[in-house]
Parts: structure tokens; sequence; C-alpha cells
């Protein structure tokens, strides 16, 4: 009986000691949250929905019959609503949501503030039941997200394993928005964590199964979109859908520049930032007087072009129409997903084209509503520049297998091709432009992470501008330095005085009492502020091989505050890294 018990407890015992048996429960546990997560928001769009337009029911059939002026009205208030709250709660909430994601686990080790869940929540539901042109799925990733990370911050768990749990949030978010935990899980792999390691893994796949069940459980397990039936015609058919390929790869790359376009523009404008929502709401919801297909998630939109009931002129128009109401929404700083109109744009531009080609070719071409389904992974794949999560979530989506070779020969091109027109996709472009690079080296992106201000010696030792080479020589012999920033009489930065500026001079007895230090020194100073990063500061300290970079104050460039050596970068970028790998072993 001893032994027995003895055997139990040993058994036990490693089964909470297994760290990797661990991250399998802490999986779950994200993925079951992740899933009543997606679920509650659903309800929560629905509310605010019901709140504007009367009725839960189909979006494009309650506008139609809303009167233009609440038309208009409507996605202003959402946006009166979303843009203070955004502003005021947590910035981190605007916009599409999965390049914050990105961004925390790149350069915070995962971590995203708590807050976040409930604000993301409330202001993309108000965004969406509003009529923001956007999708329910980025929210939904980033709640998801949030999640993994506050659970994994709770329990104090290493960076790479919040990393990890971060990870699952995401995966558990797109299996439970559309039914499809393998697409889930690929999503987390391919997109958020880009690691395949068996150790991440298990816990993705895991995290994902259990909000797929959870979501099952109450929507039912029935495809996100009714597929009509589908057969490949012709072997003639799949270089079209190459060329297929092709367009939708220049309809995503359009997406993602005139998103950011939209970002700019509103960016510009010299209103409050919590009234740009507003404006935009204002502009939504005048085009969603010709087109109030482009009014919500859209899928309402997606079935009729699947079942054919739009003509071509109507597709083309709601590609224009959907890409500027989507760059509107988002630029002015609603909040919502990307992914849902990049499958409204594919299943419109894929029906648009598949209207063409079975016009011209009758014989060897399948029915246009074949084209609108591979036209919306291919749109997904060339926006994301993931043509795995894409042909896996179109493939589990609509749950038909023989859409799976021109899916896989569309969304491949569409992916190739949006890479070599531009570089990043339409997640990584939004980093990119905070200078903030997913596909770099480690050390890029440490350096990035640790800001100036924590790294700068505040003790400086300065030279008056007017002291004298003979004074200069007698306080640089009882000096460990060999450059020093030069100041005037109010200690104001008016230049830096090097090695090189004193070297040929400074023992010229002749020049001793003629010349001063600011007749050598260099006045074209290159300096970094307190709002620096490292990274910014290495790429100047390294521009002309200078011992030293003042740093000065952000609103008062001459005002002096510290100095950063390179020795003093490196050796930062060295702790930071031994740190973290004292933290993740």
């Amino acid at each position: 009986m001893k032994d027995q018990s003895s055997k139990k407890y040993s058994i036990f015992n490693i089964l909470i000691t297994n760290e990797h048996t661990i991250m399998v429960g802490l999986a779950a546990i994200v993925g079951l949250a992740g899933g009543f997560g997606a679920i509650g928001f659903r309800y929560l769009i629905r509310v605010f929905q019901t709140v504007s337009y009367g009725s839960d029911g189909n979006l494009l059939e309650l506008a139609w019959s809303t009167p233009w002026y609440f038309r208009i009205l409507i996605p202003a208030l959402g946006g009166l609503v979303v843009g203070p709250v955004v502003y005021f709660l947590a910035r981190e909430a605007k916009g599409h949501g999965v390049p914050e994601v990105m961004e925390a686990v790149t350069l915070r080790s995962g971590m995203i503030r708590k807050r976040v869940v409930l604000v993301k929540s409330l202001v993309s539901a108000i965004c969406i039941g509003t009529g923001g042109s956007v999708g329910r799925e980025g929210p939904i990733v980033q709640i998801g997200s949030a999640i993994g990370s506050g659970l994994g911050q709770v329990l104090r768990i290493s960076a790479d394993r919040i990393r990890i749990l971060v990870g699952c949030g995401a995966a558990a978010g797109i299996a439970a928005t559309f039914n499809a935990p393998i697409a889930g899980s690929m999503f987390a792999l391919e997109i958020i964590l880009g690691d395949f390691g068996i150790a991440t893994f298990t816990p993705i796949v895991i995290s994902s199964v259990a909000a797929t069940a959870v979501s099952r459980h109450f929507l039912g397990d029935s495809p996100a979109f009714i597929v009509p039936a589908y057969e490949l015609v012709s072997a003639w058919e799949l270089p079209l859908y190459v060329i297929l390929g092709l367009f939708c790869a220049l309809v995503a790359v359009t997406f993602t520049t005139l998103l950011y376009r939209a970002e700019d523009m509103f960016d510009s404008l010299k209103i409050p930032d919590y009234l740009k929502a507003m404006l935009g709401g204002l502009m939504l919801g005048s085009m969603g007087l010709l087109f109030p297909h482009i009014l919500g998630v859209g899928y309402p939109a997606i079935d009729l072009s699947l079942m054919q009931k739009l003509s071509w002129w109507v597709m083309f128009l709601l590609v224009v129409f959907k890409i500027l109401s989507t760059s509107i929404t988002i630029g002015s700083g609603g909040s919502g997903g990307i992914f849902a109109p990049s499958l409204f744009l594919g299943a419109m531009a894929g029906g648009f084209f598949g209207t063409a080609v079975h016009h011209i070719f009758p014989g060897v071409t399948a029915p246009p509503a074949a084209y609108s389904i591979v036209g919306m992974g291919a749109v997904v794949s060339g926006t994301t520049h993931g043509p795995l999560s894409a042909i896996l979530i179109l493939f589990e989506m609509t749950g038909d297998y023989k859409i799976i070779l021109p899916l896989m020969i569309a969304c491949i091109i569409g992916s190739l091709a949006s890479g070599q027109l531009l570089k990043d996709s339409i997640y990584t472009l939004k980093l990119a432009r905070r200078g903030v690079n997913i596909k770099a080296g480690k050390e890029v992106n440490v350096l990035k992470s640790i800001s100036v201000k924590d790294v700068m010696n505040p003790e400086v030792e300065t030279i008056p501008e007017n002291i004298t080479l003979r004074k200069l020589a007698e306080k640089m012999s009882k000096s460990k330095n060999n450059s020093f920033p030069l100041v005037d009489e109010k200690g104001n930065l008016t230049g830096i005085l090097s090695f090189f500026d004193y070297r040929d001079v400074v023992f010229d007895e002749n020049l001793k009492d003629l010349v001063v230090a600011k007749e050598i020194a260099t006045t074209n100073v290159v300096t970094v502020s307190l709002d620096d990063n490292l990274y910014n500061a290495m790429e100047k300290i390294t521009l002309k091989d200078f011992s030293i970079l003042p740093v000065v104050s952000p609103s008062t460039p001459s005002e002096l505050l510290g100095v950063l050596t390179r020795r003093d970068i490196i050796g930062a970028y060295n702790k930071a890294v031994i740190k973290k790998s004292i933290v993740h072993g």
C-alpha cells in the first residue's frame, strides 16, 4: 500500500513539475477564456447593433430599411463614443489590434495591459454595432492575447512562456471566430509568433481546440459561409486561378497602402484626435447611402456574392467602396479587424473576375461563386502575407475539400506577388512605420526596447567654450575622458570637443594662451533626446565613429541632460540579453 501511494505521488509530482504539462494546462485555460471572450464579444456587438438599428438581424437588410439620415448619423455617433474612450483609456485599442499583439510579443516580452480586454471589447463592439466597416476577428485576437498575457503576468512566469500564452490567446480568437481550430493554430504560429517548435505548437493547438469547443457549444458546428456546390471543371482553369491570384494581390496591396494613407490623412487634420472617429463615421455613413453592403462585418454581402445575386459592376464598385470605407473607419480612429474586410474584398474581386472569365470561357470555367471563394483566400493571403493561414481558414470556413487546389494556387501567388509589390504585410507595415522590424535580428529589437534615459550618464564633464588651450590641457590631464560637451556661460550645449579636434594644437606652446576651446570644437553636434531608444543612438554614434552622444531635452535641444557612450549602449544590450537568457532559461 505504501509503495502504491508513493508511486501515485511520484507520478503526480512529475505531472505538476513538468513544464510542458503546465503550459498545456495554462493553454487550455486561455483557450476556454478566449472562446468565452469571443462569444461575449459577438453578443456585445448584437447589443449595440440592436440599440443602433433596432434589431440584431442582418445588418444589410436593416440598413436598407433605415431612414437615410439615420444611416449617416448612426456611424457618426458610434465614432463620437469610440474616439474619446480610446484616446483617454487605452490608445492601443485603436485600429485593427493584431500589430499591437505582434509588437508586444517582439518588444515587450508579451506584456499587454489588462485594461485592453475591456476597452478593446467595448470600443470594437460599438464600432461594429454602429456600422463601422471592420471585422470582429482582430479585436477577438487582441482580447484573447491580452487574456493570455494577463494570466502569465499574474502567475509571474517567464517572458518566453508569456509569449506562448499570447499566441494561445490569438489562436483561440481566430478558432472561435471562424470555427476553424487548425487555421487558428496556424495563424498564431505563422503570423503572431513565427515559431513552429514543438514546445510552442502543442499549447497553441490545445488552446485552439478548447476555444473551438466553446464556440461550437454556443454557435453550433457549421461553416461560416454556405458555399454552393463546386468542382474544377477543367485543368484549363488553373492558369486562370494564377491570374486571379495576381489580381487579388493588386487588391491587397491597394487596400494596405490606402489604409495607412487614410491614417496619415486623419493624423494631419488639425482637430482633436478624439473627434476624428466621428468625422470618419460621417464619411462612412455617407458612403453607406449608396452601398449599405460596406457597413459592419460584411458577411451578408459575401453571402450574396456566393449565391451569385450581385452583378459584376456592383461587385467591382464594392471593392472600391470597401477599401475606402475600411480605410476611413480605421484611419479615423475606429477599432476593428481587417480580416473580414479582406474576405469581403476577395469575395467581390473574385466574383467580378469569375463573371468575366465565365462569360469569355463558359465551357471550361466554374460559376463565378467559385472564384469568389478562392478570391477570399487570395486577398487574405496578400494582405497578411500568411498563405498557410489563409488556405486553412478558407478550407475550414467552407468545409469543401474540392476547392483546395485552386485555393492553394491563388493564395501562394497572391502572397508572393503582394510581397514583391509591398515588402510589409498589412500588419507589419504598421510596426515598420513605428520603427519596429519584426523580421530583424534579436539585437535590433533588444536595442529598440531600451530607452536612452535609462542608460545615459547624467553626470557630465563639460568644458567652458571660452577656456584656453593651456587650461584645457590641465583639465584633460586630470580627466579619464577624451571627448567633452562644450557649454556656454548658461550651461547650454554649443559643441563637442573630441580628441581629433585638439590633438594637433593642445600642446603647441605658441597657441596655448591665444586659442580657446570653441575655436577648435565641432559645432555641428549630433545628439539624442530622452525619447530616443538605443537603436537610434547606435545608428548615430556609428555614423562618424563618435565617442559620445550628448543627451538633450526633446523640447530644448540646447539643454544638456547627460551623455551616452558606445560602451554604455553595448553594456546595456549585453545586460538585457543576459537577463533575458537567465529568466527564460
